[in-house]
């Protein structure tokens, strides 16, 4: 067997937790240790009595991918401090909008120190693109719907979660059907905070401004979540000149557990791919797979 890949989890919340259990799972890949901020260090769970824990990736030795479990707008800055290090980089970035530019920026990066960043590696964006993709090429023309829910979007609730005089906080995406959300904004908020004050920076911020909104206040936020997740997409095109070919995909999961086998799947990419910076639709299906080429060509062929 070749040798394995060494991959550092950098961040260890809901996504870096599930991403520990899928290194692990993953007969070609060897956890190298956990990177935490520093106010954190001191406080090791029981899971990680025998993994480094670290407060720089610096401190780990012959990392090869680093898996960025971080809430998506630190995204940029610790991609490109680690490609810098001649270290893979792979991603959950979740701002649709901004992810073709954050690809270009860390393109720059990745092939001035020889590394690779696979970036938005999640299941949407991520997975749900690649079938978009697929859904396109078998109807080209048409019109695709993503539906989204019900259930918790970590991207959304880590976001409120930074808006000042917000304690916890949850957003559950509830889908309305042709690729329309309703976003439910569930805060605790910290003792002496103004609700509107909270209200008006969540249905401002970039995340939520163009979905119809409703902010709530409520004691407890934990005794409401719920990580299940899920999406149905459709498309209704046509296969050449010939009309209504009807396409669907739906799933239901745990929204944080899936992200990180995404990215576990997309570390083993990385390392198939020449330097430079990638999103899922770019690097071949194949390439995801453990498994020797010719037997994966065999079983899914």
């Amino acid at each position: 067997m070749s040798e394995k890949i060494k991959v550092a989890i950098v961040g260890y919340g809901n996504i870096g937790k599930f991403a520990l259990e899928a290194v692990k799972a993953a007969p070609d890949m060897e956890l190298a240790g956990i990177v935490r901020r520093a106010s954190s260090l001191g406080e090791k769970p029981a899971e990680l009595a025998d993994i480094p824990v670290v407060g720089s990736i610096k401190e780990l030795d012959g990392v090869k991918v680093a898996l960025l479990c971080t809430p998506t707008r630190s995204v940029p800055e610790y991609a490109k401090e680690i490609l810098a290090l001649g270290i893979n980089t792979v991603d959950s970035y979740d701002i649709h909008g901004e992810l073709a530019d954050l690809r270009k920026d860390l393109d720059k990066v990745a092939k001035e120190h020889n590394s690779v960043a696979v970036i938005s590696a999640g299941w949407d964006p991520g997975t749900d693109s690649m079938v978009r993709c697929m859904f396109e090429f078998m109807a080209p023309k048409g019109i695709t719907y993503t539906n989204f829910g019900p259930g918790m979007s970590m991207g959304h609730s880590v976001a409120v979660k930074a808006v000042p005089g917000v304690k916890n906080a949850l957003s559950m995406t509830i889908p309305l059907g042709t690729s329309v959300h309703r976003r439910m904004v569930y805060v605790e908020l910290e003792e002496g905070a103004d609700f509107k004050t909270v209200e008006n920076a969540i249905k401002t911020d970039p995340y939520f401004v163009k979905d119809e909104t409703h902010v709530i206040q409520v004691a407890n936020v934990d005794e409401l979540i719920d990580m299940g997740h899920g999406v149905l997409m459709e498309r209704k095109g046509v296969s050449g000149a010939t009309h209504n070919q009807l396409l669907s995909f739906s799933m239901r999961i745990n929204n944080p557990a899936l992200t990180a086998q995404i990215m576990v799947a997309s570390a083993r990419a990385s390392v198939k791919q020449k330097p430079g910076a990638y999103t899922m639709i770019q690097i071949p299906i194949i390439d995801y797979i453990y498994g020797d080429l010719d037997d994966i060509i065999r079983r899914f062929v």
